[in-house]
This record gives C-alpha cells, sequence and structure tokens, in this order.
C-alpha cells in the first residue's frame, strides 16, 4: 500500500467501484494478520496493488516480477511508517499437514473464516485495540477511553452484592433452569411491572451471560437470509454484528445530532420494506448518551404498529439517568405489539465481569409464538447462563440502588459528565451533544479543519502520540469519518489530563 501511495480509504472506495464487499476494518485485519482475505477479495487486492496473489499471502517472496524486498507493511493498522514490525504478521492459514509429509503436487488445504463473518464487525475491540495492547507489551501506558467497563476506574461493585454471592457460591455449583433461576427471573419480572411491561409472567424471563448473548441469541432464532432489521446509527456495533451473522440484513436508521441524537422517523420510515422484521432501539443510547423523551416512542411505536414489526430494545443503561429526567420502557407503550426488551446489572451494579443480563418478552406473544419456540430451543441449547451471577439479581435489583449516588450533583458520574463536555467543547473544532444518560459522549471533528478522511487513522494517530484510546465513529456504524466516543468513566483529575493532552494533539493536527 505505502509504494502503491494508497490508503485504506482508497481501497475501501476501489472495492465499492469494482462491487467488493471491504471495509477498512478488514484491511486493518489482513494488513494485521489477523485473518487472510477469501480468494475474490484476495484476486481485487493483487490487482489493485499490482502484486501476485501469493505474493501477497506471504508465499514466493522471490517471484519474478515481485519486488524482492517490499516495502515494509507496519504491524499497525494505519499504516504508520514509525512502527516496529512483529515476525509472522503475515503468516498463511493452518496447513492439514506438515510441508515435509505434502504429497508432490498436491495443493495446501487452508481453512478460511465462514462468509458469515464477512459483514461482522466489532472495532470497540479491534484493529486500534490491538496496536494499543502492542504498545502496552513494549511498555508503554495507555489511557483506555475506549469500552465501557467501570471497575478499573475505581467504582466498586456494593459490598451486599459480593457478600450475598460469596454467601450462595456452594449451592450455585450446578447448572439453573435454562431461562434462569425462580429468584432472579421472579426479581426481573417484578423490575418489569415497575417499569410497566404489559403481560409479563415468569415465563417470558430468560437469563444470560450479560445482554451481549441474549442479543446474539434472540436475533439467531427470528432472522432468515434476506430478513431485514432497522439498526440506528450510530449503534452499539454488537446489533449491526449479530443481525448480519443470522443471516440477516441491518439497515441503518439516522440518528439526528441537531435534534439531541433522537432517531429521525422520516428516516426511519424511508426504510421499511417488506423484508422488515423489526426496529432495535438502544435506549438510553450507546454511544451517544441520548435518553428517548415519550414522544419520539410514540412514533416509533405508531411506525411499528404500521408496518407490524416487532421492537427489539436495549435498555441496559435504564438506571444511568442524569438531570432528574425518567427512563420509560418503549414496551409500556406497545401492549398490543410483541417487544422483546434487554437489561442487566453490569452497567447499574458495576460488574461487568459478572456478566448477568436479561431479556423479557411482552405484549402480544400471541403472534410470536413460533419464534419463541425457538428462543427455548436456543436458551436450552446453551444450557443456562452463569448461576452465580444470577444468585445476587434478587439483591441487586432490591433495597438501596448505589448507582443513584453517582447521577446526581456531586456524585461521581454527574460531575465526570459535566466536565467532559465543557473541556470538549472548549476546544477549537470539536463539538458535542450533552449526555443525558449512560457514561459516553460522542463529540464531533471538524473535518475540514483537521482534513481527515478516515477517523481509524485518526484513532491511531492520537494513540501514537498521546497515548489516549478512544473509538472511531466507523466503530458504531457512523459512516461519517467525523465522530468518535469518548468513556468519562475516569476521575476528573484523569479526564482534564486526557482533554490537554487532545488539546495539544488538535493544534496542530492534519491528516
Amino acid at each position: 500500500m505505502n509504494a502503491r501511495h494508497l490508503r485504506q480509504v482508497d481501497i475501501v472506495r476501489a472495492a465499492q467501484a469494482s462491487g467488493v464487499k471491504l471495509g477498512k476494518s478488514h484491511i486493518s485485519q489482513y494488513v494485521s494478520g489477523k485473518t487472510t482475505p477469501r480468494a475474490d477479495t484476495l484476486r481485487f487486492l493483487a490487482d489493485t496493488l499490482q502484486v501476485d496473489e501469493q505474493w501477497l499471502l506471504g508465499h514466493d517472496r522471490g517471484r519474478p516480477g515481485m519486488p524482492a524486498q517490499p516495502k515494509r507493511v507496519p504491524d499497525n493498522p494505519g499504516g504508520r511508517a514509525d512502527a516496529p514490525r512483529t515476525p509472522s504478521s503475515q503468516a498463511s492459514a493452518p496447513q492439514t499437514t506438515s510441508p515435509s509429509h505434502e504429497p508432490e503436487g498436491t495443493p495446501m488445504r487452508h481453512f478460511n473464516k465462514s462468509t458469515k463473518l464477512d459483514n461482522v464487525l466489532y472495532d470497540v475491540r479491534g484493529p486500534v485495540v490491538d496496536e494499543a495492547a502492542r504498545m502496552e507489551q513494549s511498555g508503554m501506558h495507555v489511557l483506555k477511553l475506549n469500552i465501557g467497563n467501570p471497575a478499573p476506574f475505581g467504582f466498586r461493585t456494593p459490598d451486599e452484592v459480593v457478600y450475598d454471592m460469596s454467601r450462595q457460591l456452594s449451592d450455585t455449583e450446578g447448572y439453573s433452569a435454562s431461562k434462569g433461576l425462580f429468584s432472579a427471573r421472579k426479581a426481573i419480572m417484578q423490575y418489569a411491572q415497575l417499569k410497566n411491561l404489559p403481560n409479563v409472567g415468569i415465563e417470558d424471563i430468560y437469563t444470560g451471560n450479560g445482554v451481549s448473548e441474549l442479543i446474539n441469541l434472540s436475533l439467531s432464532a427470528l432472522l432468515d437470509n434476506g430478513d431485514e432489521v432497522l439498526v440506528p446509527s450510530p449503534d452499539y456495533p454488537l446489533w449491526t454484528a449479530c443481525v448480519n451473522l443470522a443471516g440477516g440484513t441491518a439497515v441503518h436508521y439516522v440518528c439526528d445530532e441537531e435534534s439531541e441524537w433522537y432517531p429521525d422517523i422520516d428516516d426511519m420510515r424511508s426504510k421499511i420494506t417488506d423484508r422488515t422484521v423489526a426496529i432495535v432501539l438502544i435506549n438510553p443510547n450507546n454511544p451517544t448518551g441520548a435518553l428517548y423523551p415519550k414522544e419520539v416512542l410514540q412514533q416509533i411505536v405508531d411506525l411499528a404498529r404500521e408496518h407490524q414489526l416487532m421492537i427489539f430494545s436495549d435498555e441496559i443503561y435504564d438506571r444511568l439517568v442524569m438531570d432528574g429526567l425518567q427512563h420509560v420502557s418503549i414496551a409500556s407503550m406497545a401492549p398490543d405489539l410483541f417487544c422483546v426488551t434487554f437489561s442487566g446489572l453490569s452497567k447499574s451494579h458495576m460488574i461487568a465481569g459478572y456478566r448477568i443480563g436479561w431479556m423479557v418478552l411482552s405484549g402480544n406473544k400471541s403472534i410470536a409464538k413460533d419464534y419463541v419456540e425457538g428462543i427455548n430451543m436456543l436458551t436450552n441449547m446453551r444450557i443456562c447462563s452463569n448461576v452465580p451471577a444470577q444468585s445476587i439479581v434478587q439483591t441487586a435489583l432490591g433495597g438501596h440502588q448505589s448507582v443513584n449516588d453517582y447521577i446526581v450533583p456531586g456524585g461521581r458520574l454527574y460531575e465526570q459528565r459535566e466536565y467532559i463536555y465543557n473541556a470538549l467543547n472548549s476546544i477549537p473544532g470539536v463539538t458535542a451533544v450533552k449526555p443525558k444518560a449512560a457514561f459516553y459522549i460522542f463529540p464531533k471533528l471538524d473535518v475540514k479543519k483537521f482534513n481527515i478522511t478516515d477517523d481509524e487513522q485518526f484513532a491511531l494517530d492520537l494513540l501514537h502520540d498521546k497515548r489516549i484510546l478512544i473509538t472511531r465513529g466507523g466503530g458504531f456504524n457512523w459512516h461519517e469519518p467525523d465522530h468518535f466516543r469518548v468513556v468519562y468513566l475516569p476521575r476528573i483529575e484523569v479526564l482534564k489530563d486526557a482533554t490537554e493532552k487532545l488539546t495539544d494533539f488538535l493544534s496542530c493536527y492534519r491528516q
């Protein structure tokens, strides 16, 4: 790429013109040697780079017509020439037998990833994170503002939760029922009733190893090849990935930054086709921190009702709402529709590592009997979710909610939100909408001022120059290179140091 003066974005554009499905993250994975292109992609890359396919795979380095020592491609996905390269980063795929036992003239068999993964990306833990890990291994300190993991920033699990789990460990050594412990599901059912979810019984509650497992399970049980699901842009990227992995097509509707990041209902309506089966809502939203009012939710319900669509509502941050606002579950407004609502304890109780989440089926379940059979089948196949973590759901949902102390004036999350919002907006060329919930902010960069055409390159440059790790906007299926997400879990003094470094970085940054 360096030898041909090509950037990742140039190859992506050439791929689009040729009808080849290829994104910047795919190229980053190829450059780092983590994955090998499929045959059709390999042919396109070889033609574009004007090299031989086998040479590109790392074979036949001395092949006639190829440079004997091609210009080195750096280990880091952004193509920076100043980063060291680790050995064997372009190793070939596994071999069925060792070369010494390979019958002469027999082609070597390679094992490739499934084509189902061609459109599955998850940049929250992607190429830029891999580069940060390499830097850490070489002794550098990296400030990680890329992932919502409360524990490393001093947020502790409530003592009562830890105590109750320790008391129950000996009773949780075996499997539970596939949907979960009765006590956990009863507590979740009562919580759903407090949120006014209609027509919910204990058999409508499913526990999971975090919400992530249940998102994958619920979509796998629903989608046939070609089914379409409306997913927000920006989104939590697992939703897009799981829709695609299940054989469906994620169709992104726009959330409008000029309107507090609320969903653009007209855009949503324009993207509904006869293949659309469901709408995904992330409320409170990750990555923007938006909280949707009842008026917006009602418009989405009306749209789903008009087109007979299911609603998936990701509400994992529903207890992290600030400014005296109240979270409303969209399912409470749609008793005649079929809704699946997701939540859990990872964020509200600062126990992300325990992996305990749940989903609740509500509303008109009579129209989804066959789908529920599919959910039950997949639930049974995974046996059950983490039983020790299930054992503390009742404790966590009852009694004092320690998270409430964080989200009011004087509380850590509230004060850190106030600081990061003001600090980012004071940087020339940066603007940000104030988040109302969760612990993320999604600032916008003036791409003309900084000449930014590649947000992954921006993230890499910031990482290399200031040792700060953020997630690019494209990692959340935002299709312009002008945003990035900041996790504001660190204490104010750490955020202050980070924003000062970002200010200094942007004062002279041009891509």
